[in-house]
């Protein structure tokens, strides 16, 4: 079986009401979906709902035909989702070879080979591992946040939000890794808000606004103007 992530009519509440309604959409190996939104249109509250941050009110989570639903987050590791959360959340006191390390599985081998690997998508990480993480940069700590989710070679891949506060030139190197990832054979799930950016790297663009799926189409056949088109009005109801 190929791997893919499915949701189907997944619905997230919180105390301010539905932040994700009934959305459905498959991600598969070597895909990059873009989810774009405006602000409190529910593009954290979906990630973080499939990450297993947050609580699912209905709906499946299938990771490869496994439903992960019930699943609480640790145990969606191990079935083989990545989550790198808005606003990065490091520990800042470790070292970039220490977060690694901690996030890497299986024996100090194999960790080290983890960690070239990610090395190689992120060359910076490998000149700044001995550096702890609030010495970096901006850029470098959002590249440390994603390398950190993806060192266990995730199946499923989810960025939240991962151009906040980088510069244009930062966002060049993300991105093209984002990609790299997918051509890796990963499937990843990609909230965004700089829409020209997801949609250079995106294979399908889904559009939220309320927390409903009010678009979803490969991204070469849409511009920034429709996505934008497709965002108007978005309510508050959700991250």
């Amino acid at each position: 079986m190929s791997q893919r992530l499915d949701l189907d009519g997944l619905t997230v509440t919180h105390d301010a009401g539905v932040a994700v309604d009934k959305a459905t959409f498959s991600c598969a190996a070597g895909e990059v979906v873009a989810v774009m939104g405006a602000n409190g249109a529910g593009k954290s509250s979906l990630i973080r709902a499939v990450a297993g941050a947050d609580p699912v009110s209905s709906g499946t989570i299938r990771v490869d035909g496994e439903d992960v639903t019930r699943l609480r987050l640790e145990q969606r590791v191990r079935a083989g989702i990545g989550w790198c959360p808005e606003g990065r959340r490091l520990f800042p006191g470790l070292t970039v070879a220490e977060t690694l390390d901690v996030a890497a599985a299986g024996s100090p081998s194999v960790r080290d080979a983890a960690q070239e690997r990610v090395f190689e998508l992120f060359p910076v990480l490998k000149e700044r591992r001995a550096a702890a993480a609030w010495t970096l940069s901006g850029g470098q700590q959002q590249m440390l946040a994603i390398a950190r989710a993806v060192i266990a070679e995730p199946r499923v891949i989810l960025l939240d939000e991962p151009s906040i506060g980088l510069a244009p030139v930062v966002l060049d190197d993300v991105f093209s890794a984002i990609r790299r990832l997918a051509e890796s054979g990963a499937a990843v799930v990609l909230a965004e808000q700089v829409v020209p950016r997801a949609l250079a790297i995106a294979d399908r663009a889904i559009v939220l606004r309320r927390g409903v799926i009010v678009l979803d189409v490969p991204a070469d056949r849409i511009d920034a103007g429709v996505v934008a088109s497709a965002m108007l009005d978005a309510g508050s109801d959700g991250a």
